[in-house]
């Protein structure tokens, strides 16, 4: 099985109307389109730019109006991923339950469904400054082309919540980040690195470049895209089999052959996923009902 992926940096400027966030979305996606992509993944709080459209008097709109915009996101990929047939993995976009605010990953389907994966992590700023509530359970997705997991930004930092992922059934993580400084960008790409070795899984991640002038916390943006492999001989040595030019507007595509992960797993230079050693240290219950999720 082999699937392709495309991975946006995503630009963020300050708009006017969600008309000019739709079109700038468009613009992603019909060039992942035309690279043939079968997945395309957005940055987390990538639609934070919708804060920039600012309100009657001027002022940037605060985290809480973001979720004012859920119909019109939902509906806008939803559209999207019917017409290309591509799986989109849009980002992350806040909503709001109750009177909590949650960082949600979205995953659109080519037949219209649309799944959710809440983060499961909070930063230290998404709790003091921007009150958000984490997730509670992990899910993992069926598709055509295999099973994936959405795991955003700080959950990535964490080793158990991927091998969860990964017992649960996934091959692909995909990793939707936002950093402001290099020091978060690497702490991302570094521990995205180590799952994939850990786990033998792809890991796809990208991130937010540019700059929101009127938006708190959003002023800075340090990110790149990259395709991420296990480092064994069928993939390349650095574990990379695409990367972005840092904090440029653009796109990256690459195939991943899950082939190659089910033969580095049981014939592999090294086979970490097999070689754990549960019988000295706690490991996921495989007598845990399996939650997978399909919409």
């Amino acid at each position: 099985m082999q699937l392709r992926v495309s991975a946006v940096q995503y630009h963020l400027h300050t708009i006017q109307s969600f008309e000019e966030f739709a079109k700038q979305v468009e613009h992603y996606i019909k060039t992942a389109e035309e690279f043939g992509a079968e997945f395309v993944l957005f940055p987390e709080f990538f639609t934070t730019q919708l804060m920039s459209i600012g309100d009657n008097q001027g002022h940037a709109l605060t985290i809480n109006d973001l979720p004012d915009f859920t119909e019109q996101y939902r509906d806008l990929f939803s559209s999207f991923a019917k017409q290309t047939k591509m799986h989109i993995i849009g980002g992350t976009h806040v909503i709001r339950k109750g009177n909590h605010l949650y960082n949600v990953a979205h995953l659109f389907y080519p037949d219209g469904r649309i799944a959710e994966q809440p983060k499961l992590h909070i930063t230290p700023t998404e709790v003091k400054e921007w009150n958000m509530t984490p997730g509670e359970s992990l899910q993992v997705f069926e598709t055509e082309k295999g099973t994936i997991a959405m795991l955003t930004c700080y959950d990535i930092e964490f080793p158990e919540i991927v091998r969860m992922a990964k017992a649960k059934g996934a091959d692909v993580i995909f990793c939707p980040s936002c950093t402001d400084d290099r020091h978060g960008f690497h702490r991302v790409r570094y521990t995205s690195h180590a799952r994939a070795v850990e786990n033998q899984v792809y890991v796809v991640t990208t991130g937010t470049v540019g700059s929101l002038p009127t938006v708190d916390f959003m002023r800075a943006n340090f990110g790149q895209a990259a395709v991420i492999t296990p480092n064994d001989i069928p993939f390349p040595p650095r574990g990379i089999l695409v990367e972005g030019e840092l904090n440029n507007d653009m796109i990256v595509t690459a195939d991943l052959n899950l082939e190659l992960l089910y033969q580095v797993r049981e014939s592999g230079s090294v086979t970490t996923w097999r070689d754990r050693r549960i019988d000295l240290y706690p490991d996921w219950n495989e007598e845990e009902p399996i939650r997978v999720t399909e919409e």
